[in-house]
């Protein structure tokens, strides 16, 4: 269910995009600088918080994040935290195409305020909570109870996505970050990614463009175009079956021997997931894109009114020890696609 907002106006910062606050940068952070930053970019900042610091309009931006161009931010009117994504004013709108248009979804990152420089928009976001690969990962593998609840809530952002038009391509359980410490609501992080596509009724793409573990048969078998919606599709079935076993449906260290896993479309369900559960794995994981389902579909299925029976904690057999959802896999993170 979409709920209703209104989009933030971006806003220009006045006298200048930044300011520093109580903080003499010694000679040694200018050696860190990029030499093509403009005066107005923010600088790469060392990690000790406390003596680096930087406002723009009414927040702070403090340490960097995990990526180069995020930073976390302080309100300082409410003292609540967020999160700063720096983008290139002259690229901001092509950057944010896509939240344009899933304008209002529950299940999706939100936009809470622009800010323009002279070369640089902040764009701010709510804090996050950890996302669902470590949660798995922590946890070996849910329990269908649990999974039907978080699976619902990641197809429900992706079918409001293709309803307007954008294909995700890189879709993985990382993708989805916690919007709440009890881990009980998610949402799709960030729309960068995606593609928006110029005719809502066609869906066809060319680019090949994806996470290895999670990419369908049809973009590595053709140099056609293919389904864009049915590779989402695709890479939503290697989320759920993640989730409920607590492995990878096709796993190898090796780019070759994966992909030929994948075309081949040969997996195992073990026996301790429901046979609805089994069912709606099927249903997504076919190599034929025509027959899997759609969003909608998929929220049909039978699975999630399910009466979930109480099971003990699930236990991870020895055999598959070494295909349990990584800390650190090599080629999950990585695209072979250009």
């Amino acid at each position: 269910m979409s709920l209703i907002r209104t989009r933030p106006r971006p806003l220009l910062i006045q006298n200048g995009p930044r300011k520093h606050v109580d903080f003499e940068p010694p000679p040694s952070v200018a050696g860190n600088l990029s030499p093509d930053l403009q005066p107005n970019s923010p600088p790469i900042f060392p990690t000790n918080d406390c003596q680096n610091v930087l406002q723009i309009g009414k927040y702070i931006l403090q340490r960097q994040l995990e990526a180069n161009n995020l930073y976390k931010a302080i309100n300082v009117d409410n003292r609540e935290e967020y999160v700063c994504k720096v983008i290139s004013v002259d690229k901001y709108r092509e950057t944010l195409a896509a939240y344009w248009r899933c304008d209002s979804h529950q299940h999706i990152n939100e936009i809470k305020e622009i800010l323009l420089g002279e070369t640089n928009a902040y764009v701010f976001f709510e804090t996050s909570h950890g996302d669902l690969h470590s949660y798995v990962r922590d946890r070996r593998r849910l329990k269908e109870e649990e999974a039907s609840r978080l699976f619902a809530q990641i197809v429900l952002a992706v079918d409001e996505c293709h309803e307007n038009g954008i294909i995700l391509r890189d879709l993985k359980l990382r993708k989805f970050v916690f919007k709440d410490k009890e881990r009980t609501q998610l949402k799709l992080e960030g729309l960068e990614d995606s593609c928006v596509l110029d005719d809502d009724t066609d869906d066809s793409l060319m680019e090949k463009h994806g996470c290895p573990a999670y990419v369908s048969p049809e973009i590595l078998n053709t140099n056609e175009c293919y389904s864009g919606k049915a590779a989402d599709i695709w890479s939503l079935g290697v989320m759920l079956y993640t989730m409920l076993v607590g492995r990878y449906p096709f796993h190898d260290t090796e780019p070759g021997a994966l992909f030929t896993k994948i075309r081949r479309g040969h997996y195992t369900i073990p026996d301790t997931i429901s046979s609805r559960a089994k069912c709606l794995i099927r249903s997504l994981l076919r190599r034929d894109p025509q027959e899997r389902l759609s969003g909608n579909e998929i929220l049909r299925h039978p699975w999630f009114s399910s009466r979930f029976p109480c099971r003990g904690p699930l236990r991870t057999d020895s055999k598959d020890c070494d295909q349990t959802v990584p800390d650190v896999f090599g080629i999950d993170d990585s695209s072979f696609f250009l």
